[in-house]
């Protein structure tokens, strides 16, 4: 290799590293994701837990017994427990401590939060397993999502779609995200579903979630993306997420 070239590739990984350094520590455990993120997503709780009470509904499932893995500050369970009838009960299973220490103004009788990795925890079952936004920050979804399986009936997964043609080609979005929320892996709907998949999983039911549409960031850049997106996925859904990104999807596996 020219050594023109040893110096081009060291000054581009020296610009990646200085725009996107190691956290210290776990992201999740340190307070570094905390700093970064003070609401942990919060605010957007509501949208996903419409969403997934959508496949709820569609599916009549009668889940008496609703875990969420990754249950960050617990508000989508709150939400949860609003909507379904009065016998259900919701546990969260967290491994972040300030995120823990979130939940704890939502606890009830019927709501209960763990600071656990739920894993390691032999015995326990659930009719239903929420997995919201989750799989992208694991080191090794696939053991995860195995690990996980014989825990619960159904599972609702929430992929982010982050893989997208315009995305790709700016970069930047996906060393953003890596960096300010901790994405390790991205995906495409494709990708996705090829996951659960190749973990023993079969697919119940799918379908978008139009998060640049209904979640419009407050850049310049967001609301001028809005329309676009608006039309092709009218469309055609698929090439909308493919070409413009800014979506999400929502599985029913089990």
């Amino acid at each position: 290799m020219a050594a023109g070239t040893k110096f081009r590739l060291g000054a581009a990984k020296s610009r990646i590293m200085k725009k996107n350094p190691s956290p210290p520590g776990n992201l999740y455990t340190s307070g570094k994701y905390l700093e970064e993120n003070p609401s942990w997503h919060a605010e957007h709780s509501w949208w996903k837990a419409r969403h997934i009470l959508r496949l709820i509904k569609r599916h009549n499932l009668r889940a008496k017994t609703i875990c969420e893995v990754g249950c960050g500050a617990g508000e989508i369970l709150r939400e949860l427990q609003a909507a379904l009838s009065d016998d259900t009960e919701f546990f969260g299973f967290e491994i972040s401590p300030q995120a823990f220490a979130l939940c704890q103004s939502r606890a009830n009788p019927r709501l209960h939060f763990h600071l656990e990795d739920i894993t390691k925890i032999d015995g326990v079952f659930f009719d239903l397993i929420l997995l919201i936004d989750l799989l992208e920050h694991l080191e090794d979804p696939y053991s995860f999502l195995r690990n996980l399986k014989p825990k619960s009936h159904f599972k609702i997964i929430h992929f982010p779609l982050d893989l997208s043609v315009q995305a790709v080609w700016r970069v930047k979005p996906l060393l953003r995200m890596r960096r300010t929320v901790g994405h390790l892996h991205y995906f495409n709907k494709e990708l996705a579903l090829l996951l659960l998949q190749d973990t023993g999983y079969e697919i119940v039911d799918l379908f978008y979630t139009p998060t640049m549409i209904d979640l419009q960031g407050k850049s310049w850049t967001s609301r001028f993306g809005r329309l676009p997106r608006q039309i092709l996925f009218r469309l055609h859904p698929d090439l909308a997420a493919r070409w413009l990104g800014g979506f999400s999807l929502m599985v029913l596996a089990k």
